[in-house]
């Protein structure tokens, strides 16, 4: 395969992937009138997907530095596909859940005078975490599609120069990704 055919495969990847998630997030496809029972537990596990991939980095880091690139490849795999996972669940979620909102306390969907005060500058905190989460989400995949072919073609010197960046963005986004959960929790309303 040449570079031409992998790059635009990557960004053909990464449009649908990014379409798709505007599409289902921003209900341009309505939603079932029933939630599914099943989509309490999705959040939960999109933060231990998240958790468990921002380990697993840090462990395909060791092993890399260590010189075991076997363990470092298999690790790799398995993050990719818990990552794979995440974003199958994350756009489900918000797929078949209205979105909720940071402070809102009664779960109208609306975010009264009164809740925004309760909320406070964590709010703030919360809003900037999830913006910067958002589009380090966005921007990285087509990094870790290109991080991933690089280090299986084992085109060693192209896979550094792309993981120096790949490599801190993506574990940004999975702990931010936790972070997000934990604090967005408290305004989930089923």
């Amino acid at each position: 395969m040449t570079d031409k055919f992998i790059f635009r495969f990557v960004a053909g990847i990464s449009v649908f992937v990014f379409l798709v998630v505007i599409i289902l997030n921003r209900h341009l496809i309505p939603a079932p009138a029933m939630v599914p029972s099943f989509v309490v537990y999705l959040p939960k596990l999109n933060a231990v997907l998240n958790g468990t991939c921002s380990i697993l980095l840090l462990v395909s880091l060791y092993f890399i530095k260590s010189g075991n690139v076997p363990m470092h490849k298999r690790i790799n795999i398995l993050t990719f596909c818990l990552s794979s996972l995440f974003l199958v669940s994350y756009i489900l979620f918000h797929y078949l859940k209205p979105e909720s909102i940071f402070g809102d306390l009664n779960g109208d969907g609306l975010l009264s005078a009164a809740e925004r005060a309760a909320a406070g500058p964590a709010r703030t905190i919360y809003l900037v975490i999830l913006t910067s989460h958002i589009i380090l989400a966005a921007s990285v995949l087509p990094l870790i599609l290109l991080s991933f072919y690089r280090g299986l073609q084992m085109q060693v010197e192209k896979h550094k120069k792309l993981v120096r960046w790949t490599f801190p963005i993506w574990l940004y986004v999975t702990v931010t990704g936790v972070i997000v959960y934990l604090l967005i929790a408290p305004y989930y309303h089923f």
